[in-house]
């Protein structure tokens, strides 16, 4: 008797550096699960935003979001995402090259996370906090979830580095960092673009 379709497809061979490696596969999954949550979050945001009568968004009792300086750090974000696929094409031929340009990727993205930090430091100190409007809980709840992603991808893309300078980094391993770390430079703009804009 022929095994089923099913039991075919689950006890296929992984190939170890192809487009079914175990690492780069499951954090594509992560990824995909991660754009659906942010999409989500912003969906509200949006819907909430669109159903406030006019002149009423942003609260006017509320403190504006500092647009200026979070492009200026929404640049560093996107510098970082530069370096690190300057990392990626240096990787196979030149690795000290590849570990500075990363090296680069790490500072611009923690100069990032510290700087948002220091905004969110600002605007908690003028009012805005999760509980003074729906703009303050969105902001937050939408910004706060990148942060958490960033900070666990900037250690991610640490723990590479280290082994990258110790000449044990996998490829599989580097791949599935830089999808991570794509993702949180990618999505940064677009939630700039709708909760600060």
């Amino acid at each position: 008797m022929e095994p089923r379709i099913t039991e075919r497809i689950l006890t296929l061979p992984v190939r170890r550096g192809g487009l079914t490696d175990n690492a780069l596969f499951g954090m594509a999954l992560a990824v995909f699960v991660e754009v659906m949550l942010f999409a989500g979050f912003i969906s509200a945001f949006v819907i909430v935003r669109g159903a406030t009568p006019a002149g009423l968004w942003p609260p006017p009792d509320q403190p504006r979001l500092p647009i200026a300086r979070t492009a200026v750090n929404t640049a560093m974000l996107i510098g970082s995402g530069v370096a690190l696929a300057l990392a990626q094409r240096a990787y196979s031929r030149r690795r000290e090259a590849a570990a500075r340009r990363m090296g680069v990727a790490i500072l611009l993205g923690g100069a990032f996370v510290l700087f948002q930090g220091v905004e969110w430091v600002r605007l908690i100190g003028q009012g805005l906090t999760l509980t003074s409007s729906q703009l303050g809980a969105f902001f937050y709840l939408i910004v706060g979830a990148h942060a958490l992603h960033a900070a666990a991808a900037l250690a991610a893309l640490v723990v590479c580095w280290r082994a990258m300078r110790e000449g044990r980094l996998r490829a599989s391993a580097f791949g599935a960092v830089q999808l991570f770390w794509y993702f949180v430079v990618l999505m940064w703009p677009v939630i700039y673009w709708q909760v600060y804009l």
